[in-house]
């Protein structure tokens, strides 16, 4: 297990520097002046070259994109060029906003889309089973961004259930809050998971095994549970994987629809303001997330299937 873990963070290595030099490479094609955007256009032209030169952006490219490595690595992701706050510090507000929404929504979807897809699973051809593919085509056909917008016209603005914005203070209110968008999400990521399960339990519980332990007499839900969703777990797990990266990145549109805190509406505001500070800070920490995350998958996959594990 031990060498398994290291081959795939050495793995991951390659991974993060690609991801960071593209967000270099990002940063210094986009259009627009930093200098320009910090000091806005009444700026002298003394003004603008003292502050290219402080920030190292009349230094030769290959200097400029070590410094950021550096910089990126040891999470020095220095100060908003619009407010002039560190940056870390926004980044320390604004993540556990956007982690308790993700976590939510896959938890969510997972309750829901699981048990919903075994449901249909073992009734095929059925009305739950019927149910499961209306539910999931719905789910696929619905963007994140609609769904936010007609549940919070519904059940906020309408009925006055649930705030219209904001990420609440303390454990019970932020829980109040986040269930709407964790919703919006959820709602996907249980179609998805649903079908996923339906499918890979369906080809489980067609084996040669199955049908060897029915014959015995084993119980249905022995069958089911033990020798159907244990050995579609693989599957299962992948999906569970791809669900939350889904739901990281589809945090970003909720955080906006729901006005909400979190990293996705930093990095938006910080683009439509041309603050390349936060914007190198904000898809790092995304870019981070997705290898973590991936590097997660790897590690369950070995859990549930020993047979993967590097010898």
């Amino acid at each position: 297990m031990i060498r398994y873990l290291l081959i795939r963070l050495l793995d991951a290595v390659p991974t993060v520097l690609l991801v960071l030099t593209l967000v270099f490479i990002a940063m210094r094609i986009l259009p627009g002046d930093p200098a320009i955007s910090a000091l806005g256009d009444m700026a002298t032209a003394e003004q603008l070259q003292v502050f290219r030169d402080k920030m190292g952006l009349n230094d030769p490219l290959w200097q400029q994109y070590f410094s950021f490595l550096g910089k990126m690595l040891t999470l020095d992701f220095g100060k908003s060029l619009m407010n002039g706050r560190e940056v870390v510090d926004l980044i320390a507000f604004n993540l556990p906003y956007t982690i308790e929404l993700t976590l939510a929504a896959v938890f969510m979807g997972i309750f829901v889309g699981v048990p919903f897809g075994v449901w249909a699973a073992t009734n095929p051809n059925r009305t739950p089973d019927a149910a499961m593919r209306g539910f999931s085509l719905i789910g696929y056909a619905v963007p994140d961004f609609y769904l936010g917008a007609l549940l919070l016209i519904t059940f906020s603005l309408n009925l006055g259930w649930f705030p219209i914005n904001g990420g609440g203070e303390g454990l019970i209110d932020r829980l109040y809050h986040v269930f709407l968008p964790a919703l919006t999400l959820a709602f996907i990521k249980a179609a998805f998971l649903g079908r996923l399960t339906r499918t890979a339990l369906l080809e489980v519980l067609g084996k040669d095994y199955v049908r060897t332990a029915r014959a015995k007499g084993a119980r249905e839900p022995r069958v089911v549970y033990r020798h159907g969703l244990r050995n579609a777990l693989l599957p299962i797990t992948t999906g569970l994987g791809l669900s939350t990266l889904a739901a990281l990145s589809g945090s970003v549109a909720v955080e906006m629809v729901f006005n909400r805190p979190g990293i996705g509406k930093l990095l938006i505001s910080a683009i439509a303001e041309r603050d390349y500070a936060v914007i190198q800070a904000g898809v790092t920490v995304f870019a981070m997330f997705v290898v973590a995350i991936n590097l997660l998958m790897d590690l369950v996959y070995v859990l549930v299937d020993p047979r993967i594990r590097v010898k």
